[in-house]
């Protein structure tokens, strides 16, 4: 089992120090929390005054660049770096609940609005690009949705229970899976989608994760149940549950698990967000980062 513990974590941090990242909005935080040995965590609290008590939610995602993306209750779209600062904000003109989020490709972000069934892409300034209307594509209620390598969109179509691969260019070259065959004859609960390494991953939070190719070609499930949110970081898929980041190998199969420091209050973190050298403890109401050793 590999363990990330405070012995791998900087000890620098820079006190009494803040840096105002936009007057009135967000101030980057460094804190130094009290362990056996120095540990240093970078925090954001946007639930300080200033910040007009913004608070996260569950909606997540990380770019190929190591930044990451949070959406808040008033479903404005926040982007950090790799350090934990932040670069830019999105406030969408007409209020829509983003219920997914697409990153991977910061040039083209995707925002998925379940109440609208509306898509919106954004460039790496977080600036609009276009909108799409899901129902002129897909007879029936889109539960989520994703942008694929080639440039189209995945949705799962919950009122006949069937995967879409959708050509924004020709729609009449769009493609629909039957799911009836591949899930068990039981309650359901779909969260996400996500294309990673030429094959798509759709989470179901009840029965686990669904492996298609590229093409919508059921491959495999994987019996991870309970999940929200997964991530992916090189050749492993991972997620967090029962106070532990789980790490899956798509390749080996193998699996490992990461204990943060002691320090750290698990009970309050909702995601983790793993990037090329910092892992990102998500909360309600901060972001903490720990160096990745």
């Amino acid at each position: 089992m590999r363990y990330l513990t405070a012995s791998n974590l900087h000890s620098n941090i820079l006190k009494n120090k803040r840096i105002s990242v936009i007057p009135g909005v967000f101030w980057i935080i460094i804190l130094l929390m009290a362990s056996s040995t120095c540990l240093a965590q970078t925090s954001l609290n946007p639930s300080d005054p200033v910040t007009n008590k913004v608070l996260f939610t569950e909606v997540v995602s990380q770019d190929r660049l190591n930044n990451i993306y949070l959406t808040d209750r008033q479903n404005n779209l926040h982007k950090y770096d790799g350090a934990g600062k932040l670069i830019a904000t999105f406030s969408p003109p007409v209020t829509g609940r983003i219920s997914m989020l697409e990153a991977w490709n910061p040039a083209k972000i995707l925002l998925f609005y379940d109440d609208q069934q509306k898509i919106a892409f954004l460039d790496r300034f977080l600036a609009p690009i276009s909108t799409i209307n899901l129902r002129d594509y897909v007879d029936g209620l889109v539960k989520t949705a994703t942008i694929s390598q080639d440039n189209k969109i995945w949705a799962f179509n919950e009122s006949n229970f069937s995967l879409y691969k959708i050509d924004l260019q020709f729609p009449e070259a769009t493609r629909t899976i039957p799911l009836d065959l591949v899930f068990p004859k039981q309650a359901y609960d779909i969260r996400s989608l996500r294309e990673y390494q030429n094959n798509l991953y759709l989470l179901d939070k009840l029965s686990g994760i669904y492996v298609f190719d590229n093409l919508g070609n059921y491959q495999k499930r994987l019996p991870f149940t309970g999940l929200s949110y997964m991530g992916f970081r090189n050749d492993e898929l991972y997620y967090w549950q029962n106070n532990k980041i789980h790490l899956f190998n798509l390749y080996t199969l193998q699996e490992k698990t990461l204990d943060l420091p002691a320090s750290v209050d698990t009970t309050t973190i909702k995601q983790v967000v793993i990037g090329e050298e910092q892992i990102f403890l998500i909360s309600t109401s901060e972001i903490k980062v720990l160096p990745l050793k």
